[in-house]
């Protein structure tokens, strides 16, 4: 980038988000469903476009109210229209929250290792950030949580349950402490909360009478419908009213609402793959012992496994055994998408090539995962 340009000093020297799109057979990276759709989909979206395609020449329904509406029939808890906000992509919910909440002077908290964009997109928006901690285990301790907002009184607080990249589920308990200290917004990002363990509870089941709560989801993860570029939130509608003075006029187009409906109707279809997902989770995480590695317990479809003792080497000899991963700079780490059984059984024969170029591995083979 170009040092003659006048861009913002907190932006200097710092590098745009992306996971490597690479041509590979394999690719568990980036956290898609790897499960093809069902039948009928494809056809149920050419004609769903078809049927609105005439009127492309108008701006969509600005209000996205029929969306809303689905969503809020999808979630449940009682949830109305009025307290759904959908936005292209989780990432644009962020962004407006931030928008709206944040800004310069303002702060935001989150607790790392956590997702990249939160604290980028805080800094997009002039937002400062401060780190929070996680236990060693990546879980996040309810007392020491609140303590660490007690002492930064930030004005947004992220929660992210499942966690990414660790896949670790937060408690309620860990929720409310935060909001009881927070003086501003308390964010759950639930990106994952479709692949969770059974008994995992979701934040959604506290926002009656806490106006300063939000929860974020996507249909990119288990609903696989990662090209649509379709995220949403559930609040109270005070807060989606003052997102509306914040997003762009017509942010969602006409034919993002349209296949997200769509999608919605074959809901059940679409999430009949996660459990498929998360078998796929747990074969390779019960695999991972035997190679001297581990993985921490995963409410989500990816797993965060340790035990490399050159986790970038590592990534580099699964790429070249035509398996991409995801190399997050978290020592002794890679993280690795849980897709079908043929890319499970691709990748459980290529880890073993890791122990010929990283012998250290064949001392710890057999051990158990912890």
């Amino acid at each position: 980038m170009s040092n003659s340009l006048p861009l913002r000093p907190e932006l200097r020297g710092r590098s745009a988000y992306g996971a490597p799109q690479l041509d590979v057979t394999i690719r568990l990276n980036t956290n898609e469903n790897s499960w093809p759709l069902p039948d009928g989909l494809s056809q149920a979206v050419a004609r769903a476009v078809g049927e609105v395609a005439g009127g492309l020449n108008r701006y969509p329904d600005r209000d996205a109210a029929a969306l809303r509406s689905d969503l809020a029939a999808y979630l449940g808890h009682d949830l109305t229209a009025a307290q759904l906000w959908p936005a292209n992509g989780s990432n644009e919910i962020l962004q407006q929250l931030l928008q709206a909440f944040g800004g310069a002077g303002r702060s935001a908290l989150g607790f790392t290792p956590s997702y990249s964009m939160h604290p980028l997109i805080s800094l997009s928006t002039g937002t400062s950030w401060h780190d929070g901690p996680r236990e060693a285990d990546f879980g996040i301790d309810p007392a020491r949580a609140a303590a660490a907002v007690r002492e930064h009184r930030p004005d947004v607080v992220f929660v992210t349950s499942p966690n990414n990249p660790t896949g670790t589920a937060v408690s309620l308990e860990v929720i409310t402490a935060v909001y009881a200290e927070a003086p501003g917004m308390v964010i759950v990002d639930e990106a994952y909360a479709e692949f969770a363990r059974p008994g995992t509870p979701s934040a959604l089941e506290l926002l009656s009478g806490r106006e300063r709560l939000v929860v974020t989801r996507t249909m990119s993860k288990a609903f696989g419908m990662a090209g649509l570029r379709l995220g949403y939130l559930a609040a109270d509608p005070a807060v989606v009213e003052a997102l509306q003075l914040v997003r762009l006029p017509y942010h969602l187009s006409t034919l993002t609402q349209v296949v997200a409906r769509v999608a919605l109707s074959y809901r059940h279809e679409l999430l009949a793959t996660v459990q498929r997902v998360c078998e796929q989770r747990d074969r390779i995480a019960a695999a991972l012992p035997e190679l001297g590695l581990r993985a921490v317990p995963s409410d989500a479809n990816f797993l965060l496994v340790g035990g490399f003792p050159d986790s970038h080497k590592a990534w580099q000899v699964l790429l070249d055994h035509g398996v991409l991963v995801r190399d997050l700079e978290i020592a002794g780490h890679l993280r690795i998408t849980a897709g079908t059984p043929a890319e499970t059984d691709a990748l459980l024969a290529a880890l073993p090539a890791v122990h010929e170029a990283v012998p250290e591995l064949s001392s710890d083979r057999g051990q158990s995962a912890s």
